[in-house]
């Protein structure tokens, strides 16, 4: 875009953030805001640690693994790609990995980066990765409190699952969508 198109662009002033809470997950502020315009007001800020997420197909990136849990801030449940925190000093592909086998039992094969994102912008630094594998072995059973179920499914039904409200994570909308891009082109692109 160009200074043309939008020629009075301008940045929020931001004269402060007092510290609320911090906890080893997300520290939460209060920023004291100016608008270009002169209007103040203040807003919550997340800064929280970097997640990762796994997409694991299968072989033939015919089927994503997904697991069925609860979420209790939305009070729903719904079908999720593994994931979680990186742990300090940890390569986000191996946090990948290890969150995939912790919370499925299965051990996913090279995980590549694909992309990353911020799921809440206007509220959150909240970066999360995704990983993409194609292939995994089954290692063992999940950690109990980890997932309810877990169940490879095939490409077409997440995609409907989407439109059911099955599924409603941003990551795993993410991913069954890459999936869907993959098959589209009638290839697997290495991410």
């Amino acid at each position: 875009m160009t200074d043309d198109i939008f020629p009075a662009r301008s940045r929020w002033t931001i004269h402060g953030e007092r510290l609320i809470d911090d906890s080893p997950h997300v520290k939460v502020s209060m920023a004291s805001v100016e608008l270009p315009n002169g209007v103040t007001f203040e807003q919550y800020v997340f800064r929280m640690r970097r997640c990762v997420m796994a997409v694991v197909l299968d072989d033939a990136g015919e089927n994503i693994l997904l697991i069925w849990r609860h979420r209790f801030i939305v009070d729903q449940w719904d079908w999720e790609v593994p994931g979680g925190y990186v742990d300090p000093g940890e390569d986000g592909a191996a946090a990948a990995a290890r969150e995939a086998e912790e919370e499925t039992g299965w051990r996913p094969r090279e995980p590549k980066f694909l992309l990353s994102y911020q799921p809440m912008v206007g509220s959150a630094d909240a970066a999360q990765d995704i990983y993409v594998s194609y292939g995994a072995e089954h290692v063992g059973d999940p950690e109990i409190d980890e997932a309810e179920l877990v169940r490879w499914v095939p490409i077409a039904e997440a995609q409907a699952m989407i439109a059911r409200g099955e599924i409603i994570g941003a990551a795993t909308v993410i991913g069954v969508m890459h999936a869907v891009a993959e098959q589209a082109n009638g290839s697997r692109r290495t991410p």
